[in-house]
């Protein structure tokens, strides 16, 4: 089965309204929608902001719904001015920025106590879109205190939500796939552009969300 993991209601919409038939039930609290669209069937976990959250319904995909791959897919922001507003990243790894063990492993920041490397590597292959890296962590805010860091990552993108559920991914051996449509620029004035864009890069979700299928479905198939 396809176990595909939303934060927010109106991220999750997107595929919903897309998907028949319904039906909804809960799981350990979680809300969960299964159907099908695209000509695949699906479960989604409605998963709630922040990595606990995303952990959680990547471990209920994964243990009770016995997921055979992941998808995730929602609104992140962009770490370079440039990137246009809706624009659409495939994205191939993943890491936490907000956490830090530098001073007791001496690792750099993002490396999980079981990694060698601050990335978790996602499913790959061909893609329609461009591939990035994902920066995550469990705040949003107009803040530049990040900036450095994120580009020292490599971050294309930031969410709080994607490198948790990679990493319930990666030791459970599912493959995930993750794409993340720009809803705001990071710096000054990012949570106004978030307000006044979302519904854009939204949209942009929706009009994609085939293909997003479709690379999932393909790359279950190899």
């Amino acid at each position: 089965m396809l176990a595909v993991i939303a934060a927010m209601r109106n991220e999750a919409e997107t595929l919903l309204s897309q998907a028949h038939p319904l039906r909804e039930s809960t799981l350990c609290g979680k809300p969960v929608f299964e159907g099908s669209a695209f000509g695949t069937p699906f479960a989604l976990i409605l998963a709630g902001i922040g990595k606990a959250n995303a952990a959680a319904a990547a471990m209920l995909a994964v243990s009770a719904l016995k997921a055979d791959a992941l998808l995730n897919f929602g609104l992140a922001g962009a770490l370079s001015p440039q990137t246009e507003i809706a624009s659409i990243f495939r994205i191939t790894r993943a890491v936490q920025y907000d956490f830090d063990l530098s001073e007791v492993n001496g690792t750099p920041v993002g490396t999980l106590d079981e990694y060698d490397t601050p990335y978790v590597p996602l499913a790959d292959g061909e893609s329609a879109f461009p591939k990035g890296t994902l920066a995550t962590g469990d705040r949003f805010s107009d803040s530049l205190a990040d900036l450095p860091l994120l580009h020292a990552l490599g971050a294309d993108v930031r969410d709080m939500e994607g490198a948790a559920v990679a990493h319930v991914a990666s030791f459970s051996g599912v493959p995930l796939y993750a794409y993340k449509a720009v809803s705001d620029r990071v710096g000054t004035g990012s949570v106004h552009e978030y307000e006044q864009r979302r519904d854009q890069a939204l949209h942009a979700l929706a009009a994609q969300m085939h293909i997003f299928f479709e690379e999932a479905s393909n790359g279950k198939r190899v």
